[in-house]
């Protein structure tokens, strides 16, 4: 199993350019189940999360071409309706073929999906907004089988925002019956950028990025070909890495504006932030200020960037308190930090950081994909070697971080 090795100490300069994002890749990439012929999608990162989505989509039926980072798929073979646990198991995203399953062979079958331990992520939104569509739900022996004759129009609300039920519901409701509103729903760009790419489809969606969608069902959708949008949890990273290590960093290839809460709080610590229009210069300061965080659904501060935030506040001056609202177990990597000799205590969702703590490099272990990003920011900082062991959870959601890091200046590698 690989280990990456982290050398602290040194500053960050240089120009980085962002992938794009995996978050958007996996629905879009779903949403080819809903029309037949070649459909093209650019800017794909080579992440083992795009693999395994791949190789779903290949065992329904799907025909799955890659050329660098263009993946054509068509889906005018579709034939089974199962998604099995082996394909499923490693990725909560492989839900997202249930509603386009249902959409389009009136029936589906799929193993309830894996991903990281971060706690629990429940679909029963997913599953009562498909049921008051018209489909039959049954879960039994781990599956969640649908079926459905026909899909139906109507009005679905959201206890709490979800994206991946957002978006599997918005693609249901693009070849159904009527007319569908999402209401309380997900307003992530993630979102958006799928509704804007079934509409290029021929689907008719309004109101995607607000909490109200509006879908009127079309009856047949056509191939399109889009780029994927970039990936704003690896530019608040490399944002993050900036304010951390006295950095001057220029992040290339990014979409300012779905980062406007991040970057008000990075303001805040004291860093220099430049925008345009697809460009963010951050200039990191030489004592990092203590700042409060909260996460949120979009626009809200990402949960997918916590624990990247909580290193920079354990080196930061003075006390700070980050509040997790979002998922119950996404503090795991907090014991792992403390190896490396931050302070923080956590009671509940709440963690409280005592800053300006010098860290020191030492074995540690990755428990999910964020936590990952989080113990190389972490090394990147400390004193001495840092040695992440389990990153394979960092090969699901950053495209050649190691690689990244190095050119900026980083002394980090990666070994077996």
């Amino acid at each position: 199993m690989d280990k990456i090795l982290v050398e602290g100490g040194n500053r960050l300069t240089g120009e980085v350019s962002i992938s794009g994002a995996k978050n958007a890749a996996l629905p879009i990439l779903t949403s080819s189940l809903l029309t037949d012929g070649w459909c093209t999608y650019r800017n794909i990162p080579d992440l083992k999360d795009i693999q395994s989505i791949k190789l779903l989509l290949e065992n329904l039926g799907a025909k799955v071409e890659t050329d660098g980072d263009c993946v054509r798929v068509n889906a005018s073979g579709l034939s089974n309706h199962e998604a099995p646990y082996d394909l499923v198991r490693k990725m909560r995203a492989s839900i997202l073929v249930l509603c386009p399953l249902v959409a389009r062979l009136k029936k589906a079958k799929v193993s309830l999906p894996g991903g990281c331990a971060i706690g629990a992520r429940p679909i029963n939104l997913h599953l009562k907004g498909l049921t008051d569509m018209g489909a039959s739900i049954t879960l039994e022996h781990g599956y969640v089988s649908a079926a459905a004759e026909k899909l139906t129009g109507c009005e679905i609300y959201f206890d709490m925002p979800t994206v991946t039920g957002t978006e599997n519901l918005m693609m249901a409701a693009a070849l159904a019956q009527g007319t569908t509103v999402l209401r309380n729903a997900a307003r992530e760009p993630e979102v958006a950028s799928l509704a804007d790419v079934l509409n290029q489809m021929g689907a008719d969606i309004k109101g995607a990025g607000t909490s109200i969608i509006i879908i009127h069902g079309v009856t047949s959708l056509n191939p399109v070909s889009v780029s994927i949008i970039p990936d704003r949890i690896e530019t608040g990273t490399f944002m993050t890495a900036a304010a951390l290590t006295q950095g001057d960093i220029t992040i290339k290839n990014c979409e300012p504006e779905h980062l406007s809460g991040v970057i008000n709080k990075l303001k805040m610590t004291g860093s220099d932030i430049h925008v345009s229009e697809k460009t963010i210069i951050v200039k990191g300061p030489d004592k990092i200020e203590s700042v409060d965080i909260k996460t949120l659904p979009y626009p809200g501060f990402p949960t997918d960037l916590q624990a990247q935030f909580m290193v920079l506040m354990a080196v930061a001056k003075g006390h700070s308190t980050i509040s997790e609202t979002i998922f119950e177990k996404r503090f795991i990597h907090v014991s792992e930090l403390k190896r490396l000799g931050a302070d923080i205590t956590v009671t509940g969702n709440i963690a409280m950081i005592k800053g300006a703590r010098k860290l020191s490099g030492a074995p540690v272990m990755a428990t999910d994909l964020r936590a990952s990003a989080s113990l190389i920011l972490a090394g990147l900082v400390a004193k001495g070697r840092t040695e992440i062991s389990r990153v394979y959870h960092l090969d699901r959601g950053y495209e050649s971080i190691e690689e990244k890091f190095r050119n900026l200046g980083a002394s980090i590698r990666r070994t077996k």
